[in-house]
């Protein structure tokens, strides 16, 4: 069988973009869903000392930001990236191998739907991953004009009860105690809540402000499987000072590699 034919106009709408300071390199498509701060804090979840040699799972990867930003500041972690869109699945695989994780990351391409055949496929068993990560689509399909492309609203939307979906698979991935974080709108925490209740518990709600007395344009939300512990809304999480400028601590993250500075897990 022949092998495909490159896309190459796809190929030539690929930008090339720098992650922690000039840690990472990252290949993703210039149109459409681009990772970039969620997709950094989110990862920031892990600190270093808390994660070890433990594993990773990165639900609904993309070109693998999450996940590989992990890799890069956990040296010890194991990752493995899920994501059904074949040439986001592509670039992720790009990008493991150009910036030298290919002994601890890898891809599994499918839909969280319906993953099991590929998961056999990966010698990849449910409830064995310690941390289970997820940056979804932000827009609720149906609800303002649809991207251009399929690829492209696929990145972007999904259906309004698709949270359910995912807090499954998330549920179905970790291993007992394991810890699960979920980042999304500010907007979508009664739904995330509702989504992980029964699957997770111990959930820590971290909003994060864009400024000092702006309301929440994010939440960062873990949770711990088996836990029957309550709801904690922790202090709020602000990312720029009064010139605009990233506060130190944020930049840290960006830039360095940091943990958060507030601790939501574990």
């Amino acid at each position: 069988m022949n092998a495909p034919e490159p896309d190459l106009k796809f190929a030539e709408n690929v930008s090339e973009d720098l992650f922690l300071g000039d840690a990472l390199v990252v290949r993703q498509p210039r149109a459409g869903y681009r990772a970039g701060t969620d997709a950094v804090l989110l990862a920031a979840v892990l600190a270093p000392e808390f994660v070890g040699g433990q594993t990773v799972l990165d639900v609904g990867s993309g070109v693998g930001v999450v996940g590989l930003c992990v890799a890069a500041r956990c040296p010890s972690s194991r990752v493995v990236l899920v994501e059904r869109e074949p040439k986001l699945a592509e670039l992720a695989r790009e990008n493991i191998d150009r910036n030298g994780l290919a002994m601890r990351v890898s891809v599994v391409e499918t839909d969280i739907a319906r993953a099991t055949g590929a998961l056999e496929t990966a010698a990849i068993a449910s409830e064995t991953f310690d941390f289970v990560l997820a940056n979804p689509p932000y827009h609720d399909e149906g609800r303002g004009t649809a991207a251009g492309d399929r690829l492209r609203a696929a990145s972007h939307q999904m259906p309004q009860d698709a949270l359910g979906t995912w807090a499954r698979f998330m549920n179905r991935m970790a291993a007992p105690g394991g810890l699960a974080a979920i980042i999304h709108k500010a907007e979508a925490l009664p739904r995330i809540l509702s989504a992980f209740d029964g699957r997770f518990g111990g959930m820590n709600v971290l909003p994060i402000h864009p400024r000092a007395g702006e309301p929440a344009i994010r939440v960062v939300v873990t949770g711990i499987k088996g836990s029957r512990a309550p709801v904690s809304i922790l202090p709020g999480l602000v990312l720029h000072g009064p010139d605009h400028a990233f506060l130190p601590e944020i930049e840290a993250v960006f830039r360095h590699g940091a943990a958060l500075p507030i601790k939501i897990g574990g």
